[in-house]
């Protein structure tokens, strides 16, 4: 069984980052391209926010023994395979995943205007995230 105290944690953790996030949301597209200061604070909280809800996911799949996921991706699939989380959220976890992926490996340039319409509109599906697991952990 997952640890509560580990979860509650992690999903702390995440509600700080996206804090840090939303004091920004109101940052005009113009102002977020010129400012690489916020930029870079918002591209690193994000990062941290959805690293913590992947350690939650891997915290659950260990703990109450669902197998082994071969990527990042397959744990939020687990989760909804085991009933933690629905498909709509588990598409929105992996665009999350996706994300932080760009940011974290630099696999390619990041779309500022994407990540400025992420900060504007996308935020609450990690805090839906949250929601989710603690209803489903009984938290």
């Amino acid at each position: 069984m997952a640890d509560k105290d580990i979860v509650l944690a992690k999903t702390s953790a995440v509600k700080k980052h996206l804090k840090r996030v939303e004091k920004l949301a109101g940052t005009s597209l113009a102002d977020f391209l010129g400012d690489r200061d916020v930029q870079d604070i918002v591209l690193f909280n994000i990062q941290l926010a959805v690293q913590n809800c992947i350690d939650i996911a891997a915290h659950i799949i260990s703990e109450d023994g669902l197998g082994v996921s071969g990527s990042t991706n397959e744990m939020f699939y687990c989760l909804e395979e085991n009933g933690y989380i629905d498909s709509q959220l588990t598409e929105k976890m992996v665009k999350a995943v996706g994300l932080r992926n760009l940011i974290v490996h630099e696999y390619g340039k990041l779309d500022l205007k994407r990540v400025h319409h992420i900060l504007q509109e996308d935020l609450t599906d990690l805090d839906m995230f949250l929601k989710t697991i603690i209803q489903k952990l009984g938290v």
